[in-house]
């Protein structure tokens, strides 16, 4: 049956409401703004460890949802909130791996719009399971009842700093003196965060102005006990892997990094495990701290970023794909089984960063 032009404008004026209804619904929602056509590019720098994550495929469509597509570019933690170099690039927003950043930014005369910590991952220490077994003899590490492997990173220290030899620690698959290694701290936020434990662990408590001058001289001779330190987490990560037990027998990483290595490749991880040969372990200094991941805004557009990353697709994404913890350090999502038994569901021995101003000194202090 034929339709009248009445019947006709009636029905066209009916699927505009609906049209225009549809296009409110869907402005309104940030998740969604995709939908609309609307795609907004944002650049900035971001730290090596959350790489992979921007380059998930899962991630990049949950990002273009909400109509964005995020250029990060890699640099270290400490260098994109105080090198000039990076900063006059104009980058709309910095995601470093400490929220000490944001207030070290500021002081570098960024114009911060807006910052939230978005991930999280405590700093631990990777080493090999012939040297664990070697350190569990001589008290350093212990197991929790779940499985976990605990240090005691102040007698670690303590016995770098005497030139103990790893045969003294129990480890006899080594030669030579203890040593851990970490990234360069002037350059990289794991070596910038291990400096501050350590100060920290050489006082007794969150280490102040007074702890320093007592205190500094050590942690600046540990740091030098290293020889080269690398000036990024991910390349420091990629030379353990493959320097194996002899070549870095101990480094300072982030938790996720282990685990977005193993879910990149289960199979290989399977393999690792059932072999003979050493495999790496993952051990929790007690204490540790965090390493708080904030998404500093520069340009105005970078809040949808914000949004986004706290959206719980992308929490989800962080967690089960590539082992970041949500911002108050818990899972979010059910990990892969061949990660579940690995991590604890919490790190509850936690101690707190000093603050900026402390931290600059003692920076200075290693760069010399």
């Amino acid at each position: 049956m034929a339709l009248s032009r009445r019947a006709f404008g009636v029905g066209l004026l009916g699927a505009g409401v609906v049209g225009t209804g549809g296009y409110f619904a869907v402005k309104d929602r940030p998740e969604l703004q995709g939908l609309l056509g609307s795609r907004t590019t944002l650049s900035g720098f971001i730290g090596g460890e959350k790489e992979a994550f921007l380059a998930d495929r899962g991630v990049v469509s949950a990002l273009g949802a909400y109509g964005l597509t995020v250029n990060g570019r890699v640099a270290g933690s400490v260098e994109m909130v105080r090198e000039q170099a990076l900063l006059s690039q104009s980058p709309q927003f910095l995601w470093p791996s400490s929220s000490i950043m944001v207030d070290i930014a500021r002081q570098n005369g960024v114009k911060i719009r807006n910052d939230r910590v978005v991930l999280n991952t405590p700093v631990v220490v990777y080493s090999w399971q012939p040297v664990v077994d070697g350190l569990m003899k001589s008290g350093l590490v212990t197991v929790t009842n779940e499985g976990h492997h605990q240090l005691d990173l102040k007698a670690l220290l303590d016995a770098v700093l005497a030139g103990t030899d790893w045969s003294k620690l129990g480890v006899n698959s080594l030669y030579g003196r203890a040593r851990i290694v970490s990234t360069d701290p002037n350059r990289s936020n794991s070596g910038f965060m291990f400096a501050g434990l350590a100060l920290s662990l050489f006082s007794g408590n969150v280490a102040t102005a007074d702890d320093l001058a007592a205190f500094g001289g050590k942690v600046q001779a540990v740091f030098r006990n290293m020889g080269f330190k690398s000036p990024s987490s991910g390349k420091l990560f990629d030379q353990y892997l493959a320097g194996g037990l002899g070549g870095e027998p101990m480094i300072v990483g982030y938790e996720n990094q282990l685990v977005e290595w193993i879910l990149a490749d289960p199979s290989r991880w399977d393999r690792i495990t059932a072999s003979p040969g050493a495999k790496p372990v993952v051990l929790y200094p007690r204490p540790t701290v965090y390493s708080a991941h904030p998404l500093i805004v520069v340009d105005e557009n970078a809040n949808r970023l914000i949004e986004a990353l706290a959206s719980p697709k992308l929490q989800e994404l962080a967690w089960t794909r590539h082992g970041f913890r949500g911002p108050l350090g818990t899972a979010t999502g059910n990990a892969d089984s061949a990660i579940g038994s690995l991590l604890p569901a919490e790190v509850d021995a936690v101690l707190p960063m000093p603050d900026a101003g402390l931290m600059l000194s003692l920076l200075m202090m290693l760069a010399s």
